[in-house]
């Protein structure tokens, strides 16, 4: 058993454990509100999950198929098995570096996590440094997991007792609150942005400046341009000075 708590909706009341929701009714309503970019894609899901060493929810497999890799409201992204970076592959280092850090803050008591963090299995991150989890219990039984986001750089930590889609749909709906998401998320309507093929041309930037070698996780920019003093906005274009700090002290 995990030692995370209930979730507390208005007036104190526990929130009931969830039911595995219907993944083709929460992707169609996912759909209305924020139309995907183009056509499914097809995605090998029995080497997916050989390489992860876990079986995956069928929401997601309907997700990631119907929208390919990219974010919501220029915020929010989800990971996904063609990510065109490895901060973006739902196989890439990103969870296990995560889940190694959430350890550490576990151990030490510094920040709480939800539950134990060998339970957690970051599935997206936001702009703001923020991260999405799956909560892998029942391990067997992935259509049950639930979805928990903790706070960047702060002791806050939410979880959402239904699928991923059914998340993303409560949450772009304006039906579900994140505290930790900024309040203006919602001020334009939703909107899922592609992510840039690989090999993109980048822009034109002024001589000196470090060239982005294709494209970056614009959370882990953000989380490392606060965590070394910068001031970044939360949403929106990230200056051209930070991606050149934040590439000279990477390289290599």
């Amino acid at each position: 058993m995990s030692d995370l708590p209930a979730r507390t909706g208005r007036g104190g009341a526990a929130a009931r454990r969830p039911s595995p929701g219907n993944p083709v009714s929460d992707l169609t309503a996912l759909t209305r509100l924020c139309p995907p970019p183009g056509p499914s894609m097809s995605i090998k899901w029995d080497t997916v999950e050989a390489e992860l060493r876990m079986p995956l929810p069928r929401d997601y497999k309907e997700l990631a198929e119907r929208y390919g890799p990219g974010r919501f409201c220029d915020y929010l992204g989800v990971f996904h098995p063609h990510g065109v970076t490895g901060f973006a592959d739902l196989a890439g280092p990103v969870p296990g570096e995560v889940r190694a850090h959430l350890r550490e803050d576990h151990d030490r008591g510094s920040f709480p996590v939800p539950c134990h963090p060998d339970l957690l299995f970051a599935v997206g991150a936001t702009d703001n440094g923020e991260y999405l989890f799956w909560i892998t219990e029942p391990e067997t039984d992935p259509d049950a997991w639930r979805v928990a986001v903790n706070e960047a750089r702060g002791p806050r930590g939410y979880t959402h007792d239904g699928t991923l889609t059914d998340f993303l749909v409560a949450v772009l709906s304006g039906r579900t609150r994140v505290p930790q998401f900024p309040a203006d998320l919602l001020d334009a309507p939703p909107a899922f942005s592609p992510s840039p093929a690989p090999g993109k041309r980048q822009p034109v930037v002024p001589r000196g400046a470090v060239v982005p070698h294709g494209p970056v996780d614009a959370a882990v920019v953000r989380a490392w341009a606060r965590g070394n003093g910068y001031d970044v906005p939360v949403r929106g274009r990230i200056p051209l000075e930070v991606l050149d700090a934040w590439r000279r002290a990477t390289a290599g």
